[in-house]
């Protein structure tokens, strides 16, 4: 049972239902690029599979969302003739939705990891919410850890050409034990350029005022606006 967890506890508890369970977590060392730690993963998750044994790999939150080896093990075993799947769980943004009290389906949602939405400037909605993966990674390719104040500054200039400067933004962290909060954190836009680093990994930014309803359109699809 190779895993990747976040705290001793958990992994005190997949050790006792395997012995055999091993921490995937020394893998990440400070100056190694992500992608090459990725691969090591998935050839530690696909080399008992290939010896003819069953293997449950344990990541983190939603083993689907920003885990890339997750994804490539399981492509990498059905490629080489292996049974594979990938059973689904509870992400940070499920967590996020719950503890802000906010509905994806209101307003609609935009979601990014952080890196990629500066790298490819994408321009969301302003008046849909948008949720920023890994806001405390920007710009860090290997795992360092140190904080660098030049990728939120950078994110402060592109989100100051959609909101106001004193639009609410929310760093939020989800908990990782069902009795104890997830961790929100709300800050103007403003005040995002001159932090050192962010307090949470997760950023959530409202959505502004919702755009006026196309009278027009709402008369070709039968629809009386209330």
């Amino acid at each position: 049972m190779p895993h990747v967890v976040t705290d001793p506890v958990a992994a005190t508890w997949l050790e006792s239902l395997n012995r055999n369970a091993r921490s995937l977590t020394p893998l990440y060392r400070g100056g190694v690029p992500r992608r090459r730690i990725y691969e090591e993963m998935v050839d530690e998750i696909l080399r008992p599979v290939r010896e003819g044994k069953r293997v449950c790999a344990v990541f983190y939150g939603h083993p689907g969302i920003y885990v890339e080896p997750s994804h490539e093990a399981v492509r990498r075993a059905r490629e080489e003739g292996f049974e594979a799947r990938m059973l689904p769980a509870v992400s940070a943004e499920d967590c996020l939705v719950a503890d802000l009290g906010v509905d994806p389906g209101e307003r609609g949602w935009q979601s990014w990891e952080a890196t990629s939405f500066l790298l490819h400037g994408f321009r969301p909605d302003p008046t849909a919410g948008l949720v920023l993966w890994q806001v405390d990674g920007i710009g860090k390719l290997d795992w360092n850890l140190d904080p660098d104040p030049r990728g939120l500054q950078a994110l402060a200039e592109v989100l100051g050409e959609l909101y106001p400067p004193d639009h609410e933004l929310v760093f939020y962290r989800a908990s990782i034990y069902p009795i104890v909060p997830g961790k929100a954190v709300r800050t103007a836009l403003r005040e995002l350029a001159i932090l050192d680093s962010p307090p949470a990994p997760t950023l959530y930014v409202p959505p502004l005022p919702s755009r006026p309803i196309d009278q027009a359109m709402a008369a070709r699809i039968g629809v009386t606006p209330s």
